[in-house]
């Protein structure tokens, strides 16, 4: 059951975008149709044009949208700068409502582009499902087509343009629920050994039980690697590491240890090393995170306590 519609008009221009009426109202008689069920939200996803900055000016851009009761207060267009920016909105408003399973209608030609920016920014806890949306030959309405079954290909450098782009917009994003903190202990000689215990502030992602300075992320979490990524980035930079060495314990809730330069366990629930220039970290919830100092041999670790 699809609990939300995602309709890209981001490549449009301004005025096929205002001509989308007919297509919103086949989507209205869908949910109208599915009374019996929760009925999907709908996102509208459209290019920032100058003037029009806020999303508030939704209906001088589209008139006809408040003659769709049936959409009233389940449909939102999203205006953005960037393809990345619109869609990070959206994943907002899916995660705020708790919703995993999204229909994407969009022009043939941006399919598998935005199988790209999906796969960057969701994980596989989102099922997507994707529907053509063509042009009339008239230039003047838009209608679900039938499914093109050719494919793109995207160069490296294409895949590294669109990753550019979402790394510099979750950079742009404020941190949330206060400052970054870093609490540090008197029992670790500080001119010897860079240390810290992360709080829960000053990071990006927003997801409550995650939010915000997460540093972790799996395929049943909601949290990308790139929030993940630039939550690390900001605590290297206010921490004073190189994010490129950083390494984390592979949790096993076991009791194996990884010793820097060795052969590496598949999993280990603690890291030492005597290495220079190197971060070893532990994640910390209802198991605690060890540091280990060694101010005589130089060596230090970490360990998840399960």
């Amino acid at each position: 059951m699809v609990e939300a519609v995602l309709l890209d008009l981001f490549n449009l221009p301004a005025n096929l975008q205002n001509s989308i009426q007919g297509l919103l109202c086949n989507i209205a008689e869908t949910i109208e149709k599915c009374s019996s069920i929760p009925a999907p939200f709908v996102y509208v996803m459209c290019s920032q044009r100058q003037g029009n900055e806020r999303n508030g000016e939704q209906a001088s851009m589209f008139p006809d949208l408040r003659d769709l009761q049936s959409l009233k207060k389940r449909l939102e267009v999203v205006h953005a700068s960037t393809t990345a920016a619109a869609l990070y909105t959206i994943k907002q408003r899916l995660d705020e409502k708790d919703l995993s399973i999204v229909k994407v209608i969009l022009p043939t030609l941006r399919k598998d582009l935005m199988k790209v920016y999906i796969d960057h920014l969701f994980t596989p806890v989102y099922q997507f499902e994707f529907e053509d949306l063509q042009v009339a030959a008239d230039g003047k309405h838009l209608q679900i087509a039938d499914p093109q079954s050719e494919e793109q290909t995207f160069s490296t450098q294409d895949v590294a343009l669109i990753q550019s782009e979402i790394q510099t917009y979750l950079k742009s994003l404020p941190s949330l629920k206060g400052e970054l903190t870093i609490l540090r202990s008197s029992l670790i000689p500080g001119d010897i050994f860079l240390h810290g215990f992360t709080t829960r502030t000053g990071g990006i992602s927003y997801i409550p039980t995650l939010s915000s300075c997460n540093l972790f992320s799996s395929s049943k979490r909601r949290d990308p690697q790139v929030v993940v990524k630039e939550n690390l980035r900001r605590l290297a930079h206010a921490a004073g590491f190189n994010p490129e060495t950083f390494h984390r314990v592979k949790i096993d809730h076991g009791n194996a240890v990884c010793v820097m330069g060795k052969t590496e366990p598949d999993n280990y629930d603690g890291i030492v090393t005597n290495q220079k220039g190197v971060t070893v970290a532990a994640p910390g919830a209802d198991c605690i995170p060890v540091l280990f100092a060694d101010p005589v041999r130089k060596a230090c670790g970490a360990a998840h306590s399960g």
